[in-house]
């Protein structure tokens, strides 16, 4: 199980993201909504942009608002349990779930507070190509999500010859 000391860890990397992402979306709706910021040539800016769907624009009608809300929350509680589960010898575990755990609630303050959306302003084009308009929660809900699903992966691949070996010894008896 998570010690007190590893959950600490888990809250302090969980509300960095939440403070940077709120800090972040207030410093875009207050800058950012008379025009864009182009940073780097055509192909980086900050744009403001309210997003009432989830990730990459998807949406499912009027109710998607809601719908987003409660699925943030059922994931925040399954992301919870996997935080009690985890043992103190897996700090990177914690790291991911925290980043997953801040972005999700960085962008369930937004759907709570505003019908708008969640505030997105990073806007990204390579040539032609457009990557969705995101924000800080989304990149910590990206990366954790993949440093969870590598973490997961390894565990797995550690878990099978662990198991085959058992299978082996006990053919052997």
């Amino acid at each position: 199980m998570v010690s007190g000391a590893n959950r600490s860890f888990f809250w302090m990397v969980a509300s960095g993201v939440v403070v940077l992402d709120f800090l972040t979306k207030r410093l875009a709706v207050a800058t950012l909504a008379h025009r864009p910021v182009p940073l780097a040539g055509d192909w980086l800016s900050f744009q403001l942009v309210y997003n009432p769907g989830a990730a990459f624009g998807i949406h499912v009608g009027g109710y998607s608002r809601w719908v987003f809300m409660a699925l943030a929350i059922v994931a925040l509680v399954v992301l919870g349990s996997m935080v009690r589960q985890t043992d103190r010898s897996q700090p990177a575990r914690l790291v991911a779930l925290g980043l997953v755990c801040g972005g999700a609630v960085g962008n369930l303050i937004d759907r709570i507070t505003s019908a708008r959306g969640v505030v997105d302003f990073i806007d990204v084009w390579i040539g032609p190509f457009h990557w969705p308009t995101f924000n800080v929660a989304d990149m910590a809900v990206s990366c954790g999500a993949v440093l969870l699903a590598l973490i997961l992966w390894n565990e797995g691949r550690r878990g099978e010859p662990a198991r085959g070996e058992q299978a082996d010894v006990a053919g052997a008896s």
